[in-house]
Parts: C-alpha cells; sequence; structure tokens
C-alpha cells in the first residue's frame, strides 16, 4: 500500500486537529485523483470532483464511528461522487474537447503515460482505457488500484455496493472490454496501416467509442492483416502491479500546503467541521456552502427549466442516472429521528385496483398553462416532488399527492402539511440511494419511517433511482427492514428511463415493473418513466419512437391490477423538457401528450 496517513492521524482529523487535517487531505488526495480522474478520462472537470470528494469527507468525518476504515470510506464516497458527476453531466455530449484546445492536464490518459512513464503494453492499455464504456471506466478506476496493491478487493466490493461474487463477474466483463479496447488501440496504430480498416473507419471522427470499437474489433477478428493485434497480450494485472498512483496535478498539489483565502463565513465553516483552511483545493467549495455555517442549508431548484436528467433504472448502460429535483424548496437542517417505536404487529397492505381514469398520473413543475394542460390530459393525480402543491396548484378533480422527499423533510411541520394536503396516500423519500437526491442510507430511512406511518396515510415505499428487482439492493433492504421492525409499506414506488429508443423498450419496462411486483408482491405505482439516452447519441427519441413506447407501456400498465398509479416525466415540454414533455402550454400538447391524452 501507499504511504497514507494512519489511523492516529484519522482520530486526530476527526477531533479537529488542523495539523492532523492537512496530513489527511495531503496522504489521500493522489488516491482520490488517481479515482476520479481514471473515471472521469479525458474531462477537465476532475478537480472539481476531488474538491467535492474531499469536502464531503472533511464535513461527515466527525461521523465517522470506526476510524480504520477511513479509507474504506474514503473510496466509496469518492465513487459515488463519479457517479453523480457522470449523471450531471450526461446531458452534454460525451466526448474530448478538441486536442488544439484541451487543457492538457484534462486528458488523464496522457498525464498518466507522461508522469509513470509508460511505454509498450503498459502505454497501450492506458491507451485503451479511452475506449471502455462509462461504468466499466469507474470499476477499471478501482481495479487498476488493486492491481497496482493500493486496494483491496473487500474495498472495491463496499464502494461499489455489490456482493463479491458480482464485483468478480463485474470486473471479469471489464477485463474483456479492456482487453477488446488493447486489440482496437493496436489495430489502429499498425503500420503499415490495414487498407480495409481505414475504408471502415473513414467517417470515424477520432473520438473513442463503444460503436466504434465494437466495429474495429469485429473487423480484427476476421482480417488477415488485423488478427495477429490479438496475440500476445500480457495479462493486464501483470501490467498494472506496482505502478504508483499518477502524482495530482499542479492545480491540486501546489495549493494543498499554501494560504488561501477565505470568506469570514467559509472560514467559520472550516472551523466547524475541523478543516485546516491552508487546504486551498477546499476554498472553492466551502465558498459555496458558507451559508451552511448559519444552521440552515438552502436549496434552489430552477422551477423555470426542468431537468435534463432523470433518474432510472436504464436499460442498456447498467449506470444509474441522476435528475436534479424539480420542486423549488429550502430546508432547514434535519432534526435527529425519533426513537425507534417497539415492534408491532405488520398491518396487511390494502391493495386497490385503481380506476384507469385514476390510473395516469404525471410528474410537474411551474410552467405557464399547468392547470389547463392538467386539466386537458386527462390526468387523475399529479405531484410535484413536495409537500404541498402551493406552486402547482391543480384543477379540481386531479389529485395532488404529497411526498416527504428527503430526511431533511422528515419534521414534525411537514409531514403535518402533506398529511393535510394528501387525499389518501403519501409519497416516501425520493431516489434515497443517489447523492445528488434524498442520499439516505437504508438505516436513516428506516429510523425516519415512523414518523410517516403515524399520518396514518397509505405510505409508497421511497422511490428508488435503479435495482428495484435487485436481491441485496437498496430497496430490497429497506423492505426487508421495515418487514423485521413491524413497519408498514403499502405500494412500491418506481422510477424507470431507457436508452434503447425501439419498440423493444416497452416489454423492457414492462418487465421491470413486473419483476418488482413479483419481488415484494405489493402494489406498484411508476412515479418518473420515459426515454432518454444519457451516454450517448441521439440523447432523445424521435416523436414517433416515443409515441410507440407511451401507447405500448400505457396499454400494459392499465392492463396490469397490481399497477395502481403511473406519472409521465414530465408534464411541461418547455426550455430543457421540449424533446420530452407534454405540453408546450394549457393547450397545445406535443405529439407525445396527445399519445399520452388517449391514454387511460
Amino acid at each position: 500500500m501507499a504511504d497514507q496517513p494512519d489511523i492516529a492521524t484519522v482520530i486526530a482529523a476527526r477531533a479537529g486537529d488542523p495539523a492532523a487535517v492537512d496530513r489527511l487531505v495531503a496522504g489521500y488526495l493522489p488516491l482520490v485523483y488517481t479515482i476520479v480522474g481514471r473515471a472521469l478520462e479525458g474531462h477537465a472537470d476532475v478537480d472539481d470532483v476531488v474538491q467535492d470528494v474531499m469536502l464531503r469527507v472533511l464535513r461527515n468525518l466527525g461521523d465517522l464511528r470506526e476510524p480504520e476504515s477511513f479509507r474504506s470510506w474514503l473510496v466509496a464516497i469518492t465513487v459515488r461522487q463519479v457517479r453523480e458527476r457522470f449523471r450531471f453531466r450526461r446531458g452534454a455530449p460525451d466526448a474530448l474537447v478538441h486536442e488544439d484546445v484541451r487543457d492538457p492536464g484534462a486528458d488523464f490518459t496522457d498525464l498518466a503515460i507522461t508522469r509513470l512513464e509508460l511505454s509498450g503494453q503498459r502505454r497501450e492499455t492506458a491507451e485503451a482505457t479511452r475506449w471502455l464504456d462509462e461504468e466499466n471506466r469507474e470499476l477499471l478506476s478501482l481495479w487498476w488500484l488493486e492491481a497496482s496493491g493500493e486496494l483491496t478487493r473487500d474495498e472495491i466490493v463496499e464502494a461499489t455496493e455489490v456482493t463479491r461474487q458480482h464485483a468478480a463477474v463485474r470486473i471479469q466483463r471489464m477485463k474483456g472490454q479492456l482487453e477488446t479496447a488493447r486489440v482496437v488501440v493496436r489495430a489502429l496504430a499498425a503500420q503499415p496501416p490495414c487498407p480495409d480498416l481505414r475504408l471502415i473507419t473513414v467517417h470515424w471522427d477520432g473520438t473513442p467509442g463503444a460503436l466504434w470499437r465494437k466495429r474495429i474489433a469485429r473487423h480484427t477478428r476476421d482480417c488477415v492483416h488485423c488478427t495477429p493485434a490479438w496475440h500476445n497480450l500480457v495479462a493486464a494485472e501483470r501490467l498494472l502491479a506496482g505502478m504508483a498512483l499518477v502524482p495530482i496535478p499542479a492545480s491540486l498539489a501546489g495549493n494543498v500546503g499554501g494560504s488561501a483565502i477565505l470568506s469570514t463565513g467559509g472560514a467559520h465553516l472550516a472551523t466547524k467541521i475541523g478543516l485546516g483552511v491552508s487546504q486551498k483545493v477546499l476554498t472553492a467549495a466551502l465558498a459555496t456552502t458558507a451559508v451552511a455555517g448559519a444552521g440552515t442549508a438552502v436549496v434552489v431548484y430552477h422551477q423555470s427549466s426542468p431537468p435534463q436528467q432523470p433518474t432510472a433504472a436504464v436499460v442498456v448502460t447498467s449506470a444509474p442516472v441522476v435528475r436534479p429535483t424539480t420542486v423549488a424548496a429550502s430546508r432547514t437542517a434535519s432534526p435527529k429521528p425519533s426513537p425507534t417505536p417497539s415492534k408491532t404487529s405488520k398491518k396487511p397492505a390494502v391493495v386497490i385496483t385503481a380506476k384507469a381514469s385514476k390510473k395516469k398520473g404525471v410528474g410537474v413543475w411551474k410552467f405557464t398553462g399547468l392547470k389547463a394542460a392538467l386539466a386537458d390530459v386527462g390526468a387523475g393525480w399529479y405531484y410535484n416532488w413536495a409537500s404541498n402543491n402551493d406552486d402547482v396548484p391543480g384543477p379540481s378533480g386531479v389529485e395532488f399527492v404529497p411526498m416527504i422527499r428527503a430526511k431533511g423533510d422528515a419534521t414534525d411541520a411537514t409531514i403535518a402539511r402533506a398529511k393535510k394536503e394528501s387525499g389518501g396516500e403519501l409519497l416516501g423519500f425520493n431516489e434515497p440511494d443517489m447523492a445528488g437526491q434524498a442520499d439516505m442510507s437504508v438505516e436513516d430511512a428506516l429510523a425516519a419511517w415512523p414518523k410517516l406511518q403515524a399520518t396514518g396515510l397509505r405510505l409508497g415505499s421511497p422511490s428508488v433511482a435503479y435495482g428495484g428487482d435487485t436481491a441485496g439492493g437498496w430497496l430490497d433492504r429497506f423492505m426487508s427492514g421495515a418487514k423485521d421492525k413491524g413497519y408498514r409499506v403499502d405500494f412500491i414506488t418506481l422510477h424507470w428511463y431507457g436508452s434503447d429508443f425501439s419498440a423493444a423498450s416497452v416489454d423492457q419496462f414492462l418487465g421491470y415493473v413486473d419483476a418488482v411486483h413479483k419481488r415484494y408482491n405489493k402494489p406498484i405505482w411508476i412515479t418518473e418513466f420515459g426515454l432518454m439516452n444519457f451516454s450517448g447519441s441521439p440523447k432523445y427519441p424521435s416523436s414517433s419512437q416515443l409515441v410507440t413506447f407511451i401507447k405500448g407501456t400505457t396499454s400494459g400498465l392499465q392492463k396490469r391490477s397490481y399497477v395502481e398509479r403511473y406519472a409521465w416525466f414530465g408534464l411541461p415540454a418547455v426550455a430543457d423538457s421540449v424533446d420530452f414533455g407534454l405540453y408546450k402550454d394549457g393547450d397545445s400538447p406535443t405529439a407525445a401528450g396527445e399519445a399520452y391524452k388517449a391514454a387511460g
């Protein structure tokens, strides 16, 4: 293992010792930078993510119960921040900036090759990482460090939140893709070049990607000239063993020990979290959160510009994606959850087979013509990710369903308001498995659940972003914990987005819904669903593809008696949501809007 601060340093830093904080930051920055840099290959936002990781680590260091687990905890936080950045960036083209204008420090592969003095097959392997799929780049960033002795397999398992067996399977698949990518790199660099390969790649723009990786690899398997590229590949483990961490760039390293000027609020916050103010790497992040020193966190979501990047159980890409929440809100710091009540007998779930007119709903945010559009689309219900509908009042006869969105909203006052607004149901936490959303552990959600249960309303489960049908996933652990404690969950809520725009997407979606119902045998609400491609082009389906998907899915949902309600994401088709929303104003539905209007 690399020479990193010992447990005594972690304990001292946790106690607020500024010198220990300095040592902790300096000692672990190379590890964090290597994970983030390799996972976000080719993008200039690596420094920002490193800053986010270190700020989150230091702000939560006081809650770390086991100092000996610091590194595993740090790696898990790093992976979550990488995933969050992936999801927020999916709205932009996933391509390298042109080499003529690119900041050299932004290309992690070039940096690694230069600073680690890689050559031969080591250099070839580093170049091949550009060709990996997004989720495999994340996994590679961890496995590379395992192969080089910087991480253990247990730390990878903890960071990726999967079983040891699942981690092994994922790593094997990633290694297979890496080997294919190495062959692609060899074939493209071969001298003399293969004339047939030159013809195949004549329209390629030079940007590594999954489609061209597959095309080029397929050619190499059948081409006499290119087949030798598959020969004499040294195992990647042997190439990576013993390789050092990539030194952090001057933009981070040169300022870690230097002086930094913080605002009074920022310095106060730094003192509160035990942060030595010399860490310039955290200056920008502190400046944006100085208001937290007053004990209040203000979260602003732009109502006029709805989210581009919904969170989802994605069909084609295995990594989930994230969406900024669309409700405007300001929250005071969350109180500690009330003591867990004594175990009670579990109440039977109330199963209601909803009428067709009541099933169809929409997720809404503020836009011109909201009330008229809600009436026109024929929705029986709607929600806005909030406990009340003050900003988005609907027409008479369209039910508003409130939500307790996150841990900070589980206050007596907010829950009482939600109960007052409710027609009988209450939605639980929004995407607790996502850092950009509710971001709650299963334990936190279970601790707060009795307060929601005390309303007497029918309770929908927390809406996980993905993996609702996965054994050992977030939802599975929550449901098991609720059962053990005798807590009530009356129906399951789900989110789903697909990146396959073909007609097959209908069965992919319905298959996921069926699988979740089979696992828990409870009524289902789908509170967000749609089609979007967050890692490729085109990002959105055509109007005809959307119409086909809406007709097929709504028909299937109407036929399933266990599906009580479903809600399209979302009603407005304005600004950034024009490609997937339903209404441009109160009486101007898109083609998708017309299809959804006809459903039910």
